[in-house]
């Protein structure tokens, strides 16, 4: 890895008795989370990017086909290939961290422990990461909260003083990276000042927090899914049997089956019946995001990715002619034939805007309430979809969302199939990524219940669930945590 000199010779110095010091700085439950956080498969090949001793391959080795162990010292990797010898996936490299050894789009996921910051450009370090993901791959870093300890640069060679968080989240979403989720693991960096003059006010005992920083590569899916749901309106117009575009007996979220997984909207009778005939036809939900969001008379109501129009509608009648309905979606057919409804069923209360998930167009702090029925998984960037669903809200404002998510991660051989995308079963994220999003978003009180869809999806499990989630208000403050920081 790229290093100061002082880095390297500390390094060099410390291979052998390095074990025995790490185990006092942090435990093996940092690397668990990491390895927690990356949702591996068997068939992937992975890189752990100042790997040491070989602490992080030790526990990846077990889990994934190839771990590639990286490291700027020599003699650390002579003492990693003792540690590791049980191992037969593994392959050693000695290389500067600014020109890792792989090709472009090659490794389904890297690791970095305690190794940012150690480098001089920790963005450029991020980068070269990225540069080796393939698309849909993930990165995953563990290292230091900024703390004031300055004697750990000159003891321990450190090149930065940990990191703000928000400066880990701008640097991962500036190397092209969706889904960024910087958290703490709940475990600490303790070390002790050498010196027993050391003149530091704090002290010579350190004690820092550990975050985890993930994110993934983009894999570019929009204009994909924009194309196949385009051609669902197109096909309902000319009534084919088509899905999304293609010329199956499935239907996209919809009532039939994507490989073993059944899509069910769970709407009543009663609902349908008061409901536009033509938007209910076009229907393409999982779940029925009204059931427990209490709309009241007067509120304004937010639909991201509205398509025909249906759960606007629905919306549009409980918040009655003094509350509004806003439809977004980024569909020019979707939306000509929800304002063609609107008009013909003289529904004034609710308007349809042109718009992404991700770019909302609508007014910070706007709205009370936002809806969505099977979209966000057809976003890449869901982060950033929670992200402006809580700018747009209300101060007290509430999130209902009915979406497809997953048991665990999907074959890595499928992450790149438009059709997959589009029939909301390749863009589903495992259910625990999926709230973590949310909560990193700023909401609270986040509740999950188990909706109507579910099945299983090339081994995985897929299903449906409605989330509830509100957006705090500042007059009533809750307790800060480790991981709400």
């Amino acid at each position: 890895m790229t290093m100061t000199e002082s880095s390297s010779r500390y390094f060099q110095q410390v291979a052998e008795q390095w074990d025995n010091l790490r185990a006092g700085y942090f435990s093996e439950a940092v690397r668990d989370t990491a390895i927690r956080k990356a949702y591996l498969r068997p068939e992937m090949a992975v890189a752990d990017v100042g790997s040491g001793t070989g602490f992080v391959a030790a526990g990846l080795a077990p889990l994934v086909k190839r771990v590639y162990a990286v490291d700027g010292s020599q003699q650390m990797l002579d003492v990693a290939k003792k540690n590791l010898a049980a191992f037969a996936n593994i392959e050693y490299h000695v290389a500067d961290g600014a020109t890792l050894p792989f090709p472009a789009d090659s490794l389904d996921a890297a690791f970095a422990n305690m190794y940012l910051h150690h480098t001089p450009d920790p963005l450029a370090a991020i980068r070269e990461m990225v540069r080796c993901l393939r698309p849909g791959g993930r990165l995953v870093i563990t290292d230091m909260d900024a703390h004031p300890y300055a004697w750990l640069k000159e003891e321990m060679a450190d090149v930065w003083q940990g990191f703000e968080r928000d400066q880990v989240r701008a640097w991962f979403e500036e190397a092209g990276l969706v889904n960024v989720v910087v958290d703490c693991t709940g475990q600490s960096c303790c070390a002790e000042s050498q010196n027993s003059t050391i003149s530091d006010a704090r002290g010579r005992s350190a004690s820092i927090s550990i975050f985890v920083a993930t994110g993934t590569r983009r894999l570019q899916m929009r204009d994909a899914v924009q194309e196949n749901y385009a051609a669902v309106v197109e096909a309902k117009s000319s009534n084919e049997n088509t899905c999304c575009g293609s010329n199956s007996s499935s239907s996209c979220c919809s009532g039939t089956k994507y490989e073993d997984v059944t899509f069910k909207t769970g709407y009543s009778a009663s609902e349908l019946a008061a409901a536009p005939g033509e938007a209910a036809d076009i229907s393409l939900g999982c779940g029925n995001p009204l059931a427990l969001a209490g709309l009241k008379n007067g509120e304004v109501v937010l639909d991201i990715g509205s398509g025909g129009g249906l759960d606007a509608f629905l919306a549009a009648e409980r918040v009655g002619s003094t509350g509004r309905v806003i439809g977004v979606d980024m569909t020019p057919q979707m939306l000509e034939r929800a304002r063609a409804t609107a008009l013909k069923n003289g529904i004034s209360n609710v308007e349809f805007r042109q718009g992404f998930a991700e770019d909302l167009p609508g007014e910070t702090q706007s709205v009370d309430v936002i809806i969505s029925n099977c979209v966000i998984n057809l976003t890449e960037d869901k982060g950033r979809v929670f992200r402006e669903a809580f700018r747009v809200l209300k101060m007290g404002g509430r999130l209902e969302v009915s979406d497809m998510v997953t048991s665990g991660p999907v074959p890595v051989e499928l992450r790149e199939s438009a059709i997959g995308w589009s029939e909301c079963v390749m863009g589903a994220l495992p259910e625990a990524e999926y709230l973590d999003l949310i909560t990193q978003a700023g909401f609270t009180n986040i509740k999950t219940r188990r909706s109507a869809s579910m099945g299983d999806a090339f081994g995985i499990a897929v299903y449906s669930v409605i989330v509830s989630a509100v957006k705090p208000d500042p007059a009533h403050p809750q307790a800060a945590s480790c991981c709400g920081s």
